[in-house]
């Protein structure tokens, strides 16, 4: 009977310490994804190899950003093969990069992905990502052309980079 007598005691501890240290419900957890407005490049818009990329974006969460992540990968019928013309050797372009961002609101401008002289012209992702504090994860992509035929981005003198 004592062990009956024990055993509700430390029942009744244990749900009694979890009934009043559980998680305050007037404090709601972070669920909202952020969003991402990608401004350049647009959908289908012809890259020139060998030069740099305008990239511009705007995020926004409702409690506070985190990072964002640039993917661009070959869009070929999903394979991935390097290509001979003549004497210059092809590669299919591929690149990732993660920055950190802070705030609720933030605005990037960069000119730091760069199409190597030997990329494969063709079609290609360009994927952007965007994580907020609480780990919520949104993401936009659109399909782009790399082409030697390709606008060139022309610099601004006063370009804000982040």
């Amino acid at each position: 009977m004592k062990t009956i007598i024990k055993f509700s005691i430390i029942c009744l501890t244990a749900i009694s310490f979890l009934t009043f240290t559980g998680c305050d419900k007037n404090e709601e957890s972070d669920t909202t994804k952020p969003v991402i407005k990608l401004i350049e490049p647009e959908e289908d818009d012809v890259l020139k190899i060998g030069a740099d990329v305008h990239f511009e974006a705007e995020f926004e969460d409702d409690k506070m950003l985190a990072s964002y992540k640039v993917n661009i990968h070959p869009n070929f019928d999903g394979h991935s093969h390097a290509v001979t013309k003549g004497e210059t050797e092809t590669v299919d372009f591929e690149f990732e990069k993660s920055w950190t961002i802070s705030g609720k609101n933030t605005s990037i401008h960069h000119h730091e992905i760069v199409i190597p002289e030997n990329a494969t012209p063709g079609h290609y992702h360009l994927m952007v990502y965007c994580t907020d504090a609480a780990g919520n994860e949104s993401y936009i992509a659109v399909d782009i052309e790399l082409s030697h035929e390709g606008e060139e981005h022309e610099h601004e003198e006063d370009e804000h980079n982040d």
